[in-house]
């Protein structure tokens, strides 16, 4: 379970969907009993001292009403196809998970140059070759994702992203993969330099309950 803070107060904690249950009677030993309610996103706790919890499913939406906490677990915990892509300067992985389980995958690197402090023409001789590098790069990402993704299509429920922001939008512009941007769900993967072993930990992230929490003044 990680945390960081949350805009506007509170914080931000993220609960394996096994451990949610867990969480939960966590929350009312802490601050009393509590009231629920929800829509097909979000499950809202009202604990007795002021205590507030507000419970993001992932991939939604879910099947809102009453029991609230029954549907969110239920929904947190239901096995997916879900595709993965992640993008960085020079690096990339896509794969495809059964609940945690990899199914398929593959994952590259592209030379791209770091900046340099030179300047005149050999500044922008360099600045040139090095796009190129990036657009090579990214133009690898595409075809990569297109190759382990595309097979899965009609059985993926979601498509995460994840990498670096500006990497990813650079695909988004890229038509054929408008089928896979199609199925886009949150959350946007936080990840160091894309590599097999980072990309085999990215369920951790994805199938997590987001939980903001607001404690009593």
């Amino acid at each position: 379970m990680s945390s960081r803070p949350a805009g506007g107060g509170g914080r931000w904690v993220t609960v394996p969907p096994a451990r949610v249950h867990r969480w939960i009677d966590g929350f009312a030993e802490r601050h009393g009993p509590f009231e629920s309610a929800g829509d097909d996103r979000v499950v809202r706790l009202v604990a007795a001292d002021g205590a507030v919890a507000e419970l993001h499913a992932p991939f939604p939406p879910m099947k809102p009403g009453p029991p609230h906490l029954a549907a969110l677990t239920a929904h947190a915990r239901a096995e997916r196809r879900v595709g993965v892509v992640l993008v960085r300067r020079g690096g990339y992985a896509a794969g495809v998970f059964r609940g945690a389980e990899l199914l398929d995958s593959k994952v590259g690197s592209r030379l791209v140059q770091s900046r340099t402090a030179a300047g005149g023409w050999s500044q922008q001789r360099f600045a040139r070759r090095r796009r190129n590098q990036a657009e090579q790069a990214f133009d690898a990402a595409a075809r990569t994702a297109l190759r382990v993704l595309s097979p899965h299509l009609d059985d993926l429920d979601a498509v995460v992203f994840g990498g670096d922001r500006r990497a990813v939008e650079a695909l988004r512009a890229d038509r054929a993969l408008a089928p896979l941007f199609a199925l886009e769900r949150e959350p946007f993967l936080v990840v160091p330099d894309p590599r097999l072993a980072v990309l085999r930990e990215t369920p951790a992230q994805f199938t997590a309950v987001r939980i903001k929490i607001v404690d009593p003044q």
